[in-house]
């Protein structure tokens, strides 16, 4: 076999196509990620991470994506990816910040880790949403998020993307807890 296939689990596609066309306000769109976060690690489906592809302006939903990881056996099938990933073959484009293209933005329950950090310049997208920091992500859950730029979010901005921190923060950190607390697997490298 000679090929990678990650899809998103039965009922994160029901989730995605009951979604409204457009969701405006971005605490709405911070709380359906972290529904689809939710779901994901009660359904067993993966990790306790969603991310979700909006047009930034008018709240249109391109795709929300989940964890992947131990179900496609891809250490690289996090929700970040699988959802930058389905928005760019919707849109049908590599780059989702390209010519006459409207500004797209991610929404992420959890801070990105260093893997899908570097993926958000090479997306394309004009806007990052983060509900819990990495730190949080990493005292509630046991996860290794991995080293980024301590000043992350200048490097973002100065490449055009903006940075809006700590949106519904109890609420996304009320998962990790959830997720810590269930003894399901955390699946760092090496399992450490």
């Amino acid at each position: 076999m000679m090929n990678i296939e990650i899809t998103l689990p039965q009922w994160a596609i029901a989730e995605n196509n009951s979604l409204p066309e457009f969701i405006p306000e971005l605490e709405s769109r911070m709380r359906a990620v972290i529904r689809f976060a939710q779901l994901n690690f009660e359904h067993d489906t993966g990790g306790p991470f969603a991310a979700g592809v909006f047009e930034r302006d008018t709240g249109r939903v391109v795709v929300i994506g989940v964890n992947r990881v131990v179900p496609s056996n891809v250490s690289s099938a996090h929700a970040e990816i699988v959802a930058l990933s389905l928005a760019q073959q919707i849109l049908n484009t590599f780059d989702l910040g390209g010519p006459g293209m409207t500004d797209y933005q991610l929404v992420v329950n959890g801070r990105p880790c260093a893997m899908c950090y570097g993926s958000i310049p090479w997306s394309g997208v004009r806007s990052l949403v983060v509900g819990a920091s990495g730190e949080l992500v990493e005292s509630l859950t046991g996860f290794d998020e991995g080293p980024i730029h301590p000043n992350w979010q200048a490097e973002l901005q100065t490449r055009g993307i903006e940075v809006i921190e700590d949106v519904l923060v109890d609420e996304a950190c009320q998962v990790f807890r959830d997720f810590g607390e269930s003894g399901q697997p955390v699946y760092n490298g090496r399992s450490g």
